[in-house]
């Protein structure tokens, strides 16, 4: 553990990569000789210039778009994407696919509804409290598209492959899994993730739109809820959230050159979810949350015999340096997010606590 530091289990806004902490805090009096702050420079300064384009560069490079594909960044969180993406896609006579595997999901169909917009929730895992991810899933192919949110961060649950939607372009909510693990763009439409679960800090959420989509665009939306207003402007219609961007384009930095990519990222995601399952799998202690299948590589959702004892754990667990176990407030229980920031040795200390804790109270 870094001096004065905890091992951060925090669902979002969640853990930073050290070495990006490191590089902000050596640059935020005096960014690249500009002898102002990153929070001081005009976003119409070839500083920043340089900040927004080599993001958007990383991002492409690290997700492999194509130039069928343009990178947003847009303020109001995934949570505004809800509203948007309707208001943006769907005309009159039109129609898409909802996938409701919790409560991100739910408050996607719900923004949709409320503007009158006529979507199908085609499947649902609502039957058992959004425990595993739908299989077998039939699209409708006159769908404008397919809704899906790739990581559940309070049932734990994230789809382990993309379903196939018969064409019909895909939509995904990636706010807490985005750059974890490489993926096929071909079939998405439109990806958005607000940053501050596994990508940087809260106030800025990044949208990857298909060009194809922008051309659906109506004119007659306010500018600031339009997608085209983005893409027209390279995310500068108005003043962007530069800090946030700058600590954005600083991951993906990490991510390239640090980590090396997307596919040895998910070598490391992997080992650290499969330390945690293994714990719990070998116990009757710590019982999971989500079907085996369905298990999220981000958020670890657990319980343990008693409610007492979820709170005597998640207690423990902050006198002993480790914080933001305890479960999201809608279902309880315990909830470790191990985010791409998360070292394997926050990890292995926890692991540890937790083998202990079952010594002392099992």
């Amino acid at each position: 553990m870094k001096e004065n530091r905890i091992y951060n289990f925090n669902a979002g806004p969640a853990a930073l990569p050290f070495e990006v902490l490191e590089e902000i805090k050596d640059s935020f009096l005096n960014y690249a000789g500009s002898g102002m702050s990153i929070t001081e420079i005009s976003h119409r300064s070839k500083w920043f210039d340089d900040v927004i384009n080599d993001a958007v560069t990383r991002t492409e490079r690290l997700l492999n778009l194509d130039d069928r594909y343009r990178v947003l960044f847009v303020q109001g969180g995934a949570s505004l994407q809800f509203s948007m993406i309707p208001m943006n896609l769907l005309h009159e006579g039109d129609t898409a696919d909802y996938v409701n595997t919790g409560s991100w999901s739910t408050k996607a169909i719900k923004e949709a509804q409320i503007q009158g917009k006529t979507i199908n929730v085609v499947a649902s895992s609502e039957d058992d409290d959004f425990s595993y991810i739908p299989k077998n899933i039939i699209f409708n192919r006159d769908a404008v598209y397919a809704h899906i949110t790739s990581n559940n961060t309070i049932r734990g649950t994230q789809w382990p492959s993309f379903p196939d939607t018969g064409g019909v372009p895909l939509i995904a909510d990636m706010s807490s899994d985005i750059l974890s693990r490489p993926f096929d763009i071909d079939t998405f439409g439109l990806i958005y993730a607000g940053a501050q679960k596994n990508m940087g800090p809260a106030g800025v959420c990044m949208v990857i739109i298909r060009k194809d989509l922008l051309e659906k665009v109506p004119d007659t939306l306010p500018s600031m809820l339009k997608y085209t207003t983005y893409s027209s402007k390279n995310s500068m219609y108005n003043t962007p959230p530069c800090f946030a961007i700058y600590t954005v384009q600083l991951v993906l930095k990490w991510l390239e050159e640090n980590i090396g990519g997307l596919e040895k990222m998910e070598e490391i995601n992997r080992q650290k979810a499969r330390l945690l399952y293994n714990v719990i799998d070998s116990s009757d202690f710590f019982t999971g949350t989500a079907e085996t299948e369905s298990r999220s590589m981000m958020n670890i959702t657990f319980r343990l015999p008693e409610e007492d004892l979820d709170k005597l754990f998640v207690e423990q667990a902050n006198e002993n340096g480790f914080d933001g176990l305890k479960g999201h407030r809608s279902v309880g229980g315990c909830r470790a997010s191990i985010y791409n920031a998360t070292p394997v040795e926050a990890i292995e200390a926890l692991v540890d606590f937790m083998k202990n804790f079952e010594k002392k109270n099992g």
